[in-house]
């Protein structure tokens, strides 16, 4: 492993030292319940900023916790956002300045949905710290707090300014996050040099990442109504044409049974594969086996590694997410639903806009009820999208985490693009025009949204460290702004 340097050594062992501490905090913010996208959990979000910004404040940095209105529900009532935390800590103008993005809330949980444990109490088994939000991304965002105090604690200067953008809506579609960036550009975020994001995921257990580049997505919805009401299936089963039916007939022309789209169009705009990218795929540390494991599945559509990655990050996929109006509880209940709704999306690459997929996508389904003939009402919509986001991995600023990472790990990280989408990332650097960077913490199997969703100490530990190191690398870096 290359020796840290002195004021690194300091601090990696504060971090040691204070590993409970840290576990405690963690503790304290998976408690507070706050999933974004439940309007009853909507008081327990806002607990989560505020608690965040004391801790900010605690630190000594100027907070600002910034009113982001109000959101309508589908039957038109109001409730508030949460609002949003701008923080800076230091103004040196010989320093670059990073701004550090995170989010506090998350997806819902419950003991019902196979949890082993309470999904709100951190759970320490097996070296494993299982809880909603320990990886997604709680553990992360907090652990940003947890470097700022390693520095003051040991009294070692900060090499850079630090800004924080904090938010509680990223589970929930980001409300008001675009907006408020936008605004701000010329004041709050006018004399960033670098974004630094930590959301992602390591490509498999073992070795760290930086991540590079994330897929977009476009959600859709296809509404078949058939009655009025809901119907008994022994008195009007066979006399109507049924909407499940239809749907389930309009959902199966969108996929064949190996993965394909078989939208017309929807693969001509994917940015050409590269040598170059060629050969990070083929450098990759990826155990597709243990991949296949990992997932619970018999046997994965593709056979090559190289192949089930590509399908992960630079081809796009679509994934039929659930249907509403059916019945789907334990046991019968024979009715024909009078309306359903299939709900389903598309993950987008480079060169693909969310905009011309929603287009091309909406006509396919127009078409194919068309040639279905049913007597039936189909409405299909395309939902807000987000773009697909790929940064360049040769970057100065990907070089520091790199080194940062062989300062914390002792090893070079693999360059991994992510499936998934963080629609903010793509907005800082189109409104900010700096690099962005995605430094994971967690592991590929840490399972966020999912059942046990979970951290490993030693990820919380040395990530913590890891990000401790990026501050240090990132302080090399030129300024960009004047």
């Amino acid at each position: 492993m290359t020796p840290a340097p002195n004021v690194l050594d300091t601090v990696f062992n504060f971090i040691d030292a204070n590993k409970s501490k840290f576990i405690d905090n963690l503790t304290a913010a998976v408690a507070i319940p706050s999933v974004s996208s439940v309007p009853e959990h909507r008081p327990d979000v806002i607990k989560m900023i505020h608690w965040a910004a004391d801790r900010l404040t605690a630190l000594n940095a100027t907070v600002e916790i910034c009113d982001n209105g109000f959101q309508t529900l589908a039957d038109n009532t109001k409730i508030q956002l949460p609002p949003i935390i701008l923080a800076s800590l230091g103004n040196d103008s010989n320093k670059p300045t990073i701004c550090v993005y995170g989010h506090l809330d998350v997806q819902p949980a419950s003991v019902s949905d196979g949890w082993h444990t309470d999904p709100f109490v951190l759970t320490l088994k097996d070296d494993k710290l299982y809880g909603r939000g320990s990886t997604d991304d709680k553990g992360p965002a907090i652990s940003w707090l947890h470097v700022v105090e390693a520095y003051q604690k040991t009294n070692t200067e900060l090499p850079i300014n630090v800004k924080f953008c904090f938010e509680g809506m990223e589970e929930s579609g980001s409300d008001g996050l675009d907006e408020l960036i936008i605004s701000r550009k010329d004041t709050f975020f006018k004399d960033v040099d670098y974004v630094c994001i930590s959301d992602t995921y390591w490509l498999g257990t073992s070795k760290p990442c930086i991540g590079f580049g994330l897929r977009g997505m476009v959600c859709f919805t296809i509404e078949i109504t058939c009655a009025s009401k809901d119907l008994h299936s022994g008195s009007y089963g066979g006399s109507i044409n049924e909407a499940m039916t239809d749907l389930i007939a309009m959902l199966d022309t969108l996929l064949d049974k190996d993965g394909k789209i078989l939208v017309p169009g929807i693969y001509d705009d994917v940015e050409p594969l590269t040598d170059e990218e060629k050969s990070l795929y083929a450098k990759a540390d990826f155990d597709k086996e243990a991949y296949r494991s990992e997932i619970g599945t018999s046997q994965l559509i593709h056979d090559k590694k190289e192949e089930v990655l590509m399908s992960r990050w630079r081809y796009p996929c679509l994934s039929i997410h659930g249907i509403e109006g059916a019945f789907g509880e334990s046991g019968w209940k024979s009715i024909i639903p009078g309306k359903v709704i299939g709900k389903f999306s598309i993950r987008i690459v480079p060169n693909q806009t969310a905009d011309k997929i929603g287009e091309i996508v909406v006509d396919y389904i127009k078409n194919k009820w068309k040639l279905r003939g049913s007597a039936n009402i189909m409405k299909v919509e395309a939902g807000d999208g987000a773009c697909p986001w790929k940064s360049d991995p040769n970057h100065e600023h990907y070089n520091a985490a790199k080194r940062a990472t062989v300062l914390a790990y002792g090893v070079e990280p693999d360059y991994n693009r992510e499936g998934g989408s963080i629609p903010v990332t793509l907005t800082f650097e189109n409104v900010l025009g700096k690099n962005v960077l995605l430094l994971p913490m967690g592991r590929c199997d840490d399972g966020a949204h999912s059942q046990n969703e979970k951290l490993d100490v030693s990820n919380y530990i040395q990530g913590t460290k890891l990000m401790a190191a990026y501050f240090y690398e990132a302080g090399q870096l030129p300024k960009t702004t004047s």
